[in-house]
């Protein structure tokens, strides 16, 4: 055919580039094509939940390392009075290491609020707004191990790579805004699992969070690469429509990486304009940079990434965390690392509560508190206590949780729970429900089986609602 000028033969010519551009894109890619999606095309398009939710969005500040909880809100008057004497009952079987004889905490308890909830001194602004959370002082999980703690507390599994539980949220829910991604994690840790923690495993890739920096990032820096393109708007958008061109003409060949990839790209695309204006924080003012610490040295760092967090919650994320990395775990120094971790996390922490409840944001966005196990109440060392995955404390506020509730409690030194207790496996199946998602319904089919975020476990604790 007689090509009529210059542009119709490079028009037509592109189709032979980007044939070979989609070739090498898939180079890597298994042998073997996985089966079609349901709905590819739109995989983060808001889906209605499975009854109505109580909340919308999520918020986890995750505290790794592990803080104490007989340090922290799990209050012991029994291990201040039996202070250096030995545990009156045998300690687990399995422990991290070597530890002795029952240690008091170095910091001072005292109530607060209309509830009277017992705070310690590490968190005097964590403490003014005690009637807006919901302890949970029960909590305990199947692993010693940071790796294997960390991968249950975000995954389900501390044994196997499995999709994280901000992807099964984004799987199961979509995203309320189409020009930003899911599921954000600001600043997340390299160790312990690294991006298995938020990785979405088997479910497709646009489950998977965007992290913004990592562990060894300041937050001033943790913002999403390369977000602006070097071609125009106009010229990426012909590219894209070329390459999902070439992907509807192979349909007999289509397979979810492709599919996986081009969304990818869409995202990017739509990206560009609206992330750069949520992660400005020049635009809040003085007083909400003060209100989260952001003016001070030890409280910048955490204060960023909680005002990231609220303004990427406001602007339609379904699911964000922001980790305080790898800080909390003192084998040694107690009294010293846990008031320079809760120095530094306490303000912006208490800012970001406030600033949620201010804007009407917190009735529908929960968050979470809390780190992958405790401590032991006995000593390791001189001044330390080791991992405790059979008693540590969380806490929630808003999304539609009782306030000023405390539920559950562990014995009187604080070592394993023994009331109403809460296992891992309980929290995510909670969290689903509040979400308006039941965990038994939201799965996944992969290599001949339904998987989901709770496996064969999980009870919803349902006196933690409102």
């Amino acid at each position: 055919m007689l090509l009529h000028n210059r542009r119709e033969m490079l028009r037509t010519s592109a189709l032979g580039f980007g044939g070979l551009a989609l070739a090498d894109l898939l180079a890597a890619a298994e042998p073997a094509p996985a089966p079609r999606l349901v709905g590819a095309r739109d995989p983060l398009s808001p889906r209605a939940p499975h009854f109505p939710a109580r909340a919308k969005r999520v918020i986890f500040l995750f505290m790794h390392g592990g803080p104490s909880q007989v340090d922290t809100f799990d209050y012991k008057p029994k291990l201040i009075a039996d202070d250096g004497k030995p545990l009156p009952f045998a300690k687990p079987r399995v422990v991290s290491s070597a530890t002795g004889n029952l240690l008091r905490s170095p910091f001072a308890f005292k109530q607060h609020g209309q509830s009277g909830a017992w705070v310690s001194e590490l968190f005097p602004h964590i403490a003014k707004g005690v009637d807006d959370l919901c302890f949970i002082k029960s909590m305990h999980g199947s692993n010693s191990r940071h790796g294997g703690a960390l991968l249950e507390l975000h995954t389900g599994s501390d044994t196997f790579v499995r999709p994280s539980m901000g992807s099964w949220v984004t799987y199961g829910l979509g995203t309320e805004n189409r020009d930003l991604p899911g599921y954000v994690t600001i600043c997340p840790t390299l160790t312990h699992g690294g991006v298995n923690n938020y990785s979405s495993a088997f479910l497709p890739a646009m489950y998977q969070a965007t992290p913004l920096g990592n562990a060894g990032t300041a937050s001033s820096l943790a913002t999403v690469p390369f977000v602006k393109g070097t071609t125009t708007a106009a010229q990426q958008r012909l590219e894209l429509d070329l390459l999902a061109d070439l992907d509807r003409e192979r349909t007999t060949a289509s397979d979810a990486a492709t599919e996986g990839r081009i969304q990818s790209f869409e995202m990017a695309f739509r990206m560009q304009n609206a992330v750069p204006a949520v992660q400005d924080l020049s635009k809040e003012t003085a007083e909400t940079h003060k209100l989260y610490g952001i003016d001070e040295k030890a409280t910048e760092n955490f204060g960023r990434q909680c005002l990231m967090a609220r303004r990427f919650a406001e602007a339609g994320v379904r699911f964000v965390q922001c980790t305080h990395s790898y800080k909390w775990d003192q084998h040694d120094n107690l009294k010293k690392d846990h008031t320079n971790n809760a120095r530094e996390v306490d303000k912006p922490i208490a800012g970001l509560l406030s600033d949620l409840k201010h804007r009407g944001l917190l009735k529908d966005t929960l968050v979470i508190w809390g780190g992958e196990f405790g401590r032991t109440p006995v000593a390791q060392g001189k001044d330390g206590r080791d991992h405790n995955p059979h008693a540590f404390t969380m806490f929630l506020a808003g999304g539609g949780v009782k306030a000023g509730y405390s539920h559950g409690a562990t014995d009187d030194y604080g070592y394993f729970a023994a009331e109403d207790k809460v296992h891992v496996h309980d929290l995510h199946a909670t969290i689903l429900h509040l979400l308006g998602l039941d965990h038994l319904r939201l799965t996944h089919r992969h290599a001949g089986r339904d998987f989901r975020l709770t496996d064969v476990h999980g009870q919803v604790v349902k006196d933690l609602f409102a």
